[in-house]
């Protein structure tokens, strides 16, 4: 996922709901699925920025030993720029690029 280059908004904007589940049939469905992913957007996101993060960790934590390190506070600030992971899910699904696929019912 490269989320680095999506074209999402970086603010929050009110949406027509029964557009958005026009598609699903339940607005409730249509909400999942965006939450669904934005949790794995947001996984991706962490875990990219903690490995990006690891570099700069100090073996030892004295308080002598801290200082601020420039390039971490700008990785820091670049993740902190990038749209939520919500916007970019409801991007996704608006442009249809989410695969999504319905469970059985049970009776």
């Amino acid at each position: 996922m490269d989320f680095k280059n999506t074209k999402a908004d970086t603010n929050t904007i009110t949406r027509n709901v029964k557009e958005l589940s026009a598609e699903v049939g339940n607005v409730y469905e249509t909400l999942m699925i965006i939450a669904k992913r934005s949790n794995q957007i947001s996984v991706e996101m962490k875990e990219e920025l903690s490995k990006k993060l690891q570099d700069f960790a100090s073996v030892s934590d004295n308080l002598e030993e801290i200082f601020e390190n420039r390039e971490q506070i700008e990785i820091s600030k670049f993740y902190e720029r990038l749209p939520k992971p919500v916007l970019i899910a409801l991007e996704e699904f608006t442009q249809d690029r989410i695969y999504y696929r319905r469970g059985e019912k049970t009776e």
